[in-house]
């Protein structure tokens, strides 16, 4: 029977591939982000942070990117040393695959391969290539847990959750950047079979709640332990916390309440704050689902404060064995 030998949490935030002395191009993408009042984030974030100046510092931006490629490769150590045969990832779709004609609150991908796409050339903002700049180089397509997919679709419906499927991907575009993070990031030259599960936790009107997303972990830990390969798995949750703009709070509540396995803590998360990049923290409590009878520990958490709006991201690194 299949085993889950290792749970692993981590951000993907694009700024952990843009290197410190590139992180102006994302303040000046912030200053002209149309979803942001840019001015107006400035006057509240001097209230809600009043030492926000020491961290928009060439000293301080070394510092907490050095942390956090230091915390990237911990995990990818620790998922080298597991020796998965397999990784199942919790991960959002923005757009990459589904649209607002066809948006399934949680999906499973059974397709037999999985597409990659480097975008370089594509896209003329200067932070996004600097962005992909970071990557490592990747193969046009990988392996996909079809089996296992397959497997764990009908574990899901014989467990009443009305999960969403698909077998086909949009080559041209290539699976999602959290599902992606794993090779371009994560285990670079890496060729494991990965597995996406996909969580809607952008756009609404149908976020899974957090109780839902922790049943929904619970139900794929039964489904790959009721698996009869004998298979080695890891299951990774990828992207969060804050972000645009950073939230200490939401961060250490969520990263608590995580470490101390506080269900009612998870379940009252504010769903309104769980918006943009920050929902990410669904695909968190999806993995504490999954890994509820492992200890967490937190390799680190570094908030990347980029801008006097105080944007940038609540990095989170965490592992459960």
């Amino acid at each position: 029977m299949a085993q889950v030998v290792l749970g692993i949490g981590t951000s993907h935030s694009p700024q952990l591939s843009v290197p410190w002395n590139k992180w102006s191009l994302l303040r000046e993408k912030d200053e002209t982000d149309p979803r942001l009042d840019y001015p107006a984030l400035v006057k509240s974030a001097k209230s809600r942070k009043p030492d926000l100046e020491m961290e928009l510092t060439e000293e301080k931006f070394r510092e907490r990117d050095e942390g956090c490629q230091k915390a990237i490769a911990k995990l990818g150590e620790l998922m080298r040393a597991a020796k998965p045969d397999l990784v199942v990832i919790f991960g959002d779709d923005q757009h990459e695959q589904f649209h607002e004609d066809n948006m399934p609150t949680f999906a499973l991908y059974h397709g037999k391969t999985l597409p990659v796409v480097k975008h370089t050339g594509r896209n003329p903002a200067a932070w996004k290539n600097a962005e992909e700049d970071g990557w490592a180089e990747t193969k046009p397509e990988y392996e996909n847990g079809w089996e296992l997919a397959n497997h764990l679709i009908s574990r899901l419906t014989a467990e009443e959750f009305d999960v969403s499927r698909a077998n086909k991907l949009r080559a041209e575009i290539g699976v999602g950047h959290a599902f992606s993070f794993l090779y371009r990031r994560i285990w670079p030259g890496g060729t494991v079979p990965s597995l996406p599960i996909m969580v809607n936790t952008y756009y609404p009107p149908n976020q899974p709640t957090p109780k839902r997303c922790y049943a929904l972990g619970q139900a794929i830990r039964r489904g790959i332990e009721s698996w009869d390969k004998p298979a080695r798995v890891v299951i990774m949750a990828s992207g969060g916390l804050s972000h645009v703009v950073i939230d200490e709070e939401i961060d250490r509540t969520t990263i608590q309440a995580l470490l101390h396995k506080d269900t009612r803590e998870l379940f009252a998360l504010p769903r309104p704050k769980l918006k943009g990049g920050t929902s990410e923290i669904l695909n968190w409590v999806a993995l504490a689902g999954a890994m509820e009878s492992e200890k967490m520990e937190l390799i680190d958490y570094i908030t990347t404060y980029r801008s006097p709006a105080a944007t940038g991201c609540g990095m989170a690194f965490a592992v459960w064995r």
